[in-house]
């Protein structure tokens, strides 16, 4: 079924999807009356809905049920990605929102390649943003995550105070992370680095701010995939794959 976010918080009996979802459900998906449709609202509610009618510019439709989206996994993960070169990030906002990352914060490290200007930092960030919207329509999630601004290693530090676990991931080793997991965190904090990892000043900062170093193995994984196989384990060992 086609699933979609709506910006108001509640939908009514009745309710019309204007702009580029509207011209999504009628040109691209070519979706007509009588098809089924989901919308699921910024505050978790999912919307089961029937489509009434379509025409150039807007979509209404009848909503059947509604309950809260269980799509969710039960702890907040948020990813402090250092840049990596390119176009690696887009790969990484988009399968982290399908692994069920709930926050981006790119990061500018040490030995970060990539050191885009604040106007281009900003086109990236809203391309980002769109991507993981895309993927949070595509996986079916409860939230769209956001992609946040670009902050310097330090500011991220500052800003992981607030999460009950922070793992800085680190080529040089550190525990596994099912040895750092204890108890039952709501949210959580990692770190990635980029092309040329951490410096090791970096982690001992992290490491004074409360944060664990934390190990994937003894292969060195590529600055795209350590995100994912971090998250996979985090996940999994959180029982979110179950």
């Amino acid at each position: 079924m086609a699933w979609f976010f709506s910006e108001q918080n509640e939908i009514n009996d009745r309710h019309i999807i204007f702009g580029e979802d509207a011209k999504h459900i009628s040109k691209v998906l070519r979706m007509k009356k009588g098809e089924n449709i989901t919308l699921v609202t910024p505050v978790g509610m999912q919307y089961e809905c029937v489509i009434s009618k379509t025409d150039a510019q807007s979509v209404e439709v009848e909503v059947l049920s509604e309950k809260k989206c269980e799509n969710e996994p039960d702890i907040f993960v948020t990813l402090y990605q250092a840049l990596p070169k390119g176009d690696k990030m887009d790969y990484i906002v988009q399968k982290c929102v399908e692994l069920g990352i709930s926050r981006i914060v790119p990061v500018v490290s040490a030995r970060c390649v990539s050191r885009p200007d604040e106007k281009s930092l900003e086109k990236k960030r809203l391309r980002w943003q769109k991507i993981a919207l895309q993927a949070a329509m595509q996986s079916k999630r409860g939230i769209v995550p956001e992609v946040c601004d670009c902050v310097p290693f330090e500011k991220a530090v500052d800003l992981c105070s607030e999460n009950d676990i922070n793992i800085i991931f680190y080529e040089e080793g550190g525990k596994p992370v099912k040895d750092i997991l204890n108890g039952s965190p709501k949210a959580l904090g990692m770190f990635i680095g980029s092309e040329g990892g951490f410096e090791k000043g970096e982690v001992e900062l992290a490491e004074k701010s409360g944060a664990s170093a934390a190990t994937l193995g003894k292969r060195i994984l590529r600055a795209e995939t350590a995100p994912l196989a971090a998250l996979s384990v985090i996940m999994y060992q959180t029982g979110n794959f179950d």
